[in-house]
């Protein structure tokens, strides 16, 4: 399936300048969505996780199914202030800004489990780094990252090549 004719260009979206990749095209298409979860369950049918981590909020969409089809916990990563227990934060910068926070639950992952990370696009790799630092400050470990988008100009990659990432899309 060609997901690309799926996905939505919004450019000055959220600021002038940025040309937002908006994929609610894809959930709104039940083959599209269908084949998304089910692209990323078969990419990964090698990987043994105890644990989806889905990033706020597209990463949720795509992870919680995911999560349910490989028979393990999600785990939400939100921005800073959304979670009501206590929390591991970092702190990260987008490709259009910096000051951004995010957190996820201490209770959320043990020190023994592998982690799948979930995620709509890897632009500059920072959303992806901050997931892999909460990850860290609960001693868990990454075994892979997916993301339905990576922009390639953007070399995001280059940050975390030491970790396994599939992405269903490049542009």
């Amino acid at each position: 399936m060609d997901l690309t004719r799926y996905i939505r260009n919004v450019p000055d979206f959220p600021e002038k300048g940025i040309l937002f990749k908006d994929i609610t095209p894809i959930l709104k298409d039940p083959a599209a969505f269908s084949f998304v979860i089910h692209s990323f369950l078969d990419q990964f049918a090698d990987l043994t996780v105890d644990k989806v981590v889905g990033v706020e909020a597209r990463g949720f969409v795509i992870g919680a199914p995911l999560a349910l089809l490989l028979n393990v916990g999600f785990v939400p990563i939100r921005k800073s202030g959304k979670l009501p227990a206590p929390t591991y934060g970092t702190a990260y910068s987008l490709e259009y800004g910096s000051g951004a926070h995010m957190e996820m639950h201490q209770d959320a992952i043990g020190p023994d489990d592998s982690v799948l990370i979930i995620d709509d696009v890897l632009a500059t790799g920072g959303t992806v780094e901050a997931s892999i630092d909460l990850i860290k400050q609960s001693g868990a470990s990454v075994g892979g990252i997916g993301v339905l988008i990576e922009i390639g100009e953007l070399r995001g990659r280059e940050k975390i090549r030491d970790l396994r990432i599939e992405s269903l899309i490049r542009v």
